[in-house]
């Protein structure tokens, strides 16, 4: 099994079932570890996901309190020094709109959105649930079926899949903290 720091060396690509084994040997995350703000990265594993994320101006997620969750901040602008935080009942898991939201037009689907897609209200929660054989924070979505899982690499780094009915293997990203 290839480390954390080899696979983001090979670019972030990987196997789902190698980053799996990896999440499966790291320590859980507890609650209170979770708060603050957090800058996120996509892993490169084919998942139909892939790309949508980068591709629209994700930024990463904040966590204040187990019920107080921003799961989708994005940069406010191209200059990507400010961020806001989106309404995740906006996202639409069909074909069609992920391949909108993968192409070069995304950034500015979403500031051109950002008037009503934006919110002040938090959108999901934290939970310390069983996953693969261990309780760790789980960030729940309030308006879809995803559970965010979240496993500690280090005191600046988490290692993350999203689990969500629909999907055959994980969505995996990488949440680095802000300081």
């Amino acid at each position: 099994m290839r480390s954390l720091e080899e696979i983001l060396e090979a670019g972030r690509k990987s196997k789902a079932t190698e980053l799996l084994e990896l999440f499966d040997s790291l320590e859980p995350a507890r609650l209170d570890f979770m708060y603050g703000t957090w800058k996120g990265e996509e892993f490169i594993t084919g998942h139909f996901l892939e790309g949508a994320l980068a591709a629209s101006g994700w930024y990463g997620k904040t966590f204040k309190s187990p019920e107080e969750v921003h799961p989708l901040l994005y940069y406010t602008n191209t200059k990507r020094n400010k961020t806001f935080a989106m309404n995740p009942a906006l996202a639409i898991f069909k074909p069609w709109f992920l391949n909108l939201a993968k192409s070069s037009i995304a950034p500015l689907i979403v500031q051109l959105t950002r008037p009503f897609a934006s919110t002040k209200q938090y959108k999901a929660r934290l939970r310390m649930l069983e996953y693969r054989g261990k309780s760790s924070a789980t960030m729940i979505y309030d308006q879809h079926p995803i559970n965010d899982v979240f496993r500690k690499v280090d005191e600046r780094t988490l290692l993350g899949l999203m689990d969500m009915r629909q999907m055959d293997t994980p969505y995996f990203f990488i949440l680095r903290r802000v300081a």
